[in-house]
């Protein structure tokens, strides 16, 4: 069995804290962040800060130094991390970073979708079974946490594979956590192997890693340092 480890990431600080954070982040990330202009640029900042001082604690270097280099599709890795995977996600004030050895791995969080925003989302993207399940006549809140969660373990899965998203709108994803991949279509070979993330409400999360091997999932909070 390998370990996954998670941390949570709450995106809501002090501006002290962010401009504190800021000081780790490469030049593009900060233009990134100006851009996005303050309340955005500022949980960007924090998340992107405490991703680096998370990993650059596992890689024994300084924040600072870390220098990230991304797939054909957007996925980033820490360059010079030997067999470290890396993977983040962030929605609004809450992120979730994910870190193991050996095993590629993706992570995916987000606020719950608007009911009908889900339904019709689901009919559009999803396996039959799973646009059904969703549709099922329940509460409106229930119908969009079934469709978030599945579209988190979506995102997961995309992101594990370094894939995009439309490769994986064939790929059935729902079941008991976890959920075995067996057949990841165009997304890649081999299978992968899902698990949903405990987080507050109003948010869904999941993790991916590829192979078939039992995962064990570490969560924990992230803390400012």
């Amino acid at each position: 069995m390998t370990a996954t480890d998670l941390w949570l990431i709450n995106a809501r600080q002090p501006e002290a804290i962010a401009a504190e954070l800021g000081q780790l982040l490469d030049p593009d990330e900060r233009a990134r962040a100006a851009r996005m202009g303050p309340g955005p640029g500022d949980r960007f900042t924090v998340v992107r800060g405490a991703v680096r001082q998370v990993v650059a604690a596992r890689l024994g270097v300084r924040p600072a130094e870390l220098v990230w280099e991304y797939g054909p599709h957007g996925k980033p890795e820490a360059a010079e991390a030997g067999g470290l995977r890396v993977s983040w996600s962030a929605s609004g004030a809450l992120a979730v970073l994910a870190l193991a050895e050996g095993r590629a791995v993706g992570v995916d969080v987000e606020r719950l979708h608007h009911p009908r925003t889900a339904e019709r989302m689901a009919a559009r993207w999803f396996p039959f079974e799973e646009a059904r399940f969703v549709a099922e006549p329940l509460e409106p809140a229930e119908r969009a946490a079934r469709f978030t969660a599945l579209w988190c373990r979506r995102e997961a899965c995309v992101k594990a594979y370094g894939g995009r998203l439309a490769q994986s709108f064939g790929v059935p994803v729902a079941g008991p956590s976890p959920v075995l991949v067996a057949d990841p279509g165009g997304l890649g070979a081999g299978p992968s192997l899902l698990c949903d993330v405990p987080v507050a409400e109003p948010f869904r999360a999941a993790v991916a890693a590829l192979g078939e091997s039992p995962m064990r999932v570490n969560v924990r909070e992230w803390k400012v340092n």
